[in-house]
């Protein structure tokens, strides 16, 4: 099709997507599902209006992907605003820690033993599918920063942690099949890629989001700037997060994520020491020994679409407009690259689709991750359905395939290629059905017995 052709069709599914969302709740599949079978019927599968090849296309492939994910993360890193020593993380650091890795090792063992992937191969296909998806689980993640249910911090911190703690694994199979097998490199790799690059990533971006968004909180409320572009700053953040981390041999995702949460710190931090003046800090509570620093409501719910210039000189109504702006650009953004990218892994579906996946998605969606979930959550502060509900939404997305066109431009080819490419793509496809098809009833039924305590209901899904 020509130019005008492509602009129409996306005009008219934009269209269609937007008049149609209340439709769209009630039936038992996610906008994601529609994109993907866009994609399909576009398509070689369909009318063959556009047909893709990952390794012709890599370059472009591996850039658009990137973009989604780091965007993502920040935004997603945004909406977490419990203190970091809070009880709902620790679930989030144990899936992006050792249910991660377990979930590696699982789906490293299956291709090995069951598909016959030679080693190497077999590490990268766990590696490459072990990030769970920032951008297809909006159902499931916290879309508010006053939702603090469990369950959907444990997979909001999961996912904006581990699509950088993966990245060590993706390397490790990298080398692993340059060097032949195991050696000495390991020693080095660990250093680098494990110990300096994970820590240091979050720490520089942490210490960015926040310092950066103290200062300009403070500014606007000096100036009293209501004409100020947040959405240039949150641009500012993510550039220079993760560029800033990728030069000193630190995770830029991991950076980009914590640098998102850095810059909720800020804006929680001003509500702590000058409250919005409609708003008092409550008594002592369970998040802190002195005052609950959660208390404050987040200070963009208690902005209006519009704010005067005099109303900014309170720190609180400053701190509101500038994460208002951030998260309203960063969703729709993110909105945008997901119907681009599940387009695009619709109509990849017909060349590179692998019956092999079904098997495999099979066992790390009923057997693997729910294993290594309810076993290593074990002793959190979750109830046992919240655990279940975390074993199943592992949902994989926009995250692997980055980590695909990453491995695919750095050397995998031939009959590795092949079986990395269509493995993905074909269990990515199978986890936005699958999970998409489930997360309407299976989150109506949760939500239906949440306790008030454990934190407000997000919105229907999308």
């Amino acid at each position: 099709m020509s130019f005008l052709g492509w602009m129409t069709l996306a005009g008219t599914v934009l269209l269609l997507m937007a008049l149609s969302s209340a439709y769209l709740r009630n039936l038992p599949l996610s906008t994601s599902a529609i994109y993907l079978a866009l994609g399909a019927a576009i398509g070689p599968l369909g009318l063959g209006w556009l047909r893709i090849g990952l390794g012709e296309s890599g370059q472009w492939f591996e850039r658009v992907t990137e973009a989604a994910v780091v965007l993502a993360l920040f935004v997603g890193g945004l909406k977490l605003r419990l203190p970091l020593r809070d009880p709902a993380w620790i679930a989030a650091y144990r899936l992006a820690g050792p249910v991660m890795v377990a979930s590696i090792i699982g789906v490293a063992l299956f291709c090995r033993l069951l598909l016959g992937l030679d080693t190497a191969t077999a590490l990268l296909v766990g590696a490459v599918l072990a990030p769970t998806d920032p951008v297809l689980a909006n159902t499931v993640k916290v879309n508010r920063a006053a939702d603090h249910d469990r369950m959907r911090y444990g997979l909001s911190g999961e996912a904006g942690l581990n699509d950088g703690s993966a990245f060590p694994f993706v390397v490790l199979a990298l080398v692993w099949a340059e060097e032949g097998g195991p050696g000495g490199w390991m020693a080095g790799w660990a250093l680098h890629r494990v110990l300096w690059a994970v820590p240091v990533g979050l720490l520089f971006g942490f210490a960015l989001g926040r310092g950066v968004g103290r200062f300009a909180i403070r500014l606007r409320s000096r100036q009293r700037d209501t004409g100020a572009p947040s959405d240039f700053l949150a641009l500012a953040l993510v550039a220079l997060s993760y560029a800033g981390a990728e030069a000193i041999g630190a995770w830029g995702f991991l950076a980009t994520f914590a640098a998102g949460v850095g810059l909720r710190h800020a804006e929680l931090h001003v509500t702590q020491e000058t409250p919005h003046p409609n708003q008092a800090i409550s008594p002592p509570g369970e998040h802190g020994s002195e005052a609950d620093p959660v208390a404050h409501p987040p200070a963009e719910e208690l902005v209006g679409a519009s704010v005067e210039a005099e109303e900014l000189k309170e720190p609180a109504v400053a701190a509101g407009v500038l994460v208002a702006e951030a998260i309203s650009f960063g969703d729709t953004a993110e909105r945008l690259l997901e119907v681009l990218l599940v387009v695009l892994v619709g109509v990849c579906l017909a060349p590179y689709w692998d019956p092999r996946a079904v098997p495999l998605a099979l066992a790390l969606f009923f057997v693997i991750r729910p294993l290594a979930t309810r076993v290593l959550l074990a002793g959190t502060p979750t109830t046992r359905a919240q655990r279940w509900l975390m074993g199943w939404f592992g949902i994989r997305g926009i995250g692997s395939l980055y980590y695909l066109s990453y491995a695919l431009s750095h050397g995998v080819s031939g009959a590795a290629g092949d079986d990395l490419a269509g493995l993905t793509i074909s269990v990515v496809a199978l986890s936005i059905l699958i999970h998409g098809m489930s997360a309407g009833p299976v989150l109506a039924r949760y939500e239906r017995g949440l306790p008030a305590t454990w934190g407000t209901p997000a919105p229907p899904p999308r």
